[in-house]
């Protein structure tokens, strides 16, 4: 689930995994590590200026978009999401 406020971007995936990292096109796709909150699912928080960006998840190593939001085809043969971040 990707959930926006006024100044950042929310992450949270809740999965049965080991790792979870948080890959996108706001960063030339660097892995960034979501930790665990308090219910067991992996969160990030990230401030990301208005446009759009494509991301995803890698769960143990696992390509996954978030399905939540709409996807397109990545050049590798899966599929990244697609956030529009609102001014």
């Amino acid at each position: 689930m990707v959930r926006q406020t006024k100044k950042s971007v929310i992450f949270t995936l809740d999965v049965d995994a080991q790792e979870v990292k948080l890959k996108g096109s706001w960063n030339g796709w660097k892995e960034e590590e979501m930790k665990r909150d308090k219910k067991g699912r992996f969160r990030k928080l990230k401030r990301l200026k208005p446009g759009r960006y494509e991301f995803g998840y890698l769960v143990d190593g696992v390509w996954r978009k978030e399905e939540s939001l709409p996807s397109v085809p990545s050049p590798y043969g899966s599929q990244n999401s697609i956030l529009e971040v609102k001014p």
